[in-house]
């Protein structure tokens, strides 16, 4: 906790920190455009199967390449397969990939990013040589190696994409905790004999949360971005099953015949990136409490 370890008793009790930002985050509106697009790909991706208007895998010899119409709504790929179905699909590898890629690499770097500010010394000096290491190469680069070492899958593109993306959540926590580790409610905490781990959990974490969801937001972007490039490489999510990605590494053959094939599957990966960015942009502002308005 971040409280001083003052008695509080007499103290008028502040506003929550939680209504706090949750006003500010109001007021921007293009963080609630953000949280809005963001909120119809989740839901669009929970309701395929309700919303879909054909079988996503389901291929029609007499409906190849059709352009959009009543029948076909957004219109139909190589195989006679419904664009717009395949969409909302590919919305639920989209999604897990990033949600999944950023759980993983949390759980990879904020500990260690813990570690190494919090006990500093030879601890800090061998988890950042390494941290820069990995960070010298480029996060697709590192993914892609990653993904063909591992072996073309949406399980080994997501564990790909959270061990490229881990050196950005250690970085970041430990350059939180070097600042918060000086605070004097982590003083008083020491001199009270309480435990390092007593210390990390109760007064730290607590602490370092609020900017570790806002890289988390943003890096779910990057995710999403790096699956779709995986999957038109062929490494991630494999045929039949729809993938945006994979879909635009088959729409590139047919740009003059069927456009409409790489348009749709672009414009979907734009929005869900941008809804994200936009959403991880007001939460910093509304987690920021330099920010009092």
């Amino acid at each position: 906790m971040s409280a001083n370890t003052v008695s509080m008793a007499s103290v008028p009790t502040p506003p929550a920190s939680g209504s706090r930002a949750w006003k500010k985050f109001k007021r921007n509106r293009m963080a609630l455009l953000g949280a809005g697009i963001v909120l119809f790909f989740v839901i669009a991706a929970l309701l395929a199967p309700w919303l879909a208007t054909h079988d996503p895998l389901k291929t029609s010899f007499m409906a190849i390449r059709k352009a959009p119409s009543a029948a076909w709504w957004l219109g139909s790929d190589e195989l006679g397969r419904d664009i717009f179905s395949r969409l909302l699909f590919g919305a639920r590898a989209s999604l897990m990939a990033g949600l999944v890629s950023v759980l993983i690499a949390m759980a990879v770097g904020v500990p260690f990013g813990l570690l190494a500010g919090y006990f500093g010394g030879w601890i800090d000096s061998i988890i950042s040589r390494f941290t820069e290491a990995l960070l010298a190469i480029p996060f697709l680069i590192l993914a892609i190696a990653l993904a063909a070492f591992l072996g073309p899958s949406l399980t080994n593109a997501m564990l790909a994409i959270g061990i490229s993306a881990a050196p950005l959540f250690i970085r970041l926590a430990r350059g939180q905790v070097l600042g918060i580790r000086k605070e004097d409610f982590v003083t008083s905490a020491k001199a009270l004999g309480a435990s390092h781990t007593r210390i990390i959990l109760s007064h730290i974490v607590p602490n370092v949360i609020p900017p570790l969801i806002v890289q988390a937001t943003i890096t779910i972007a990057t995710a999403i971005i790096a699956e779709a490039s995986l999957s038109f490489l062929g490494l991630g999510l494999q045929p039949p099953n729809p993938s945006w990605g994979s879909m635009l590494s088959t729409a590139k053959n047919f740009m003059i015949q069927a456009p409409w094939m790489s348009l749709f599957p672009g414009i979907a990966i734009f929005l869900a990136v941008f809804g994200f960015n936009l959403l991880g942009d007001g939460l910093r502002d509304a987690l920021d409490p330099r920010q009092e308005r």
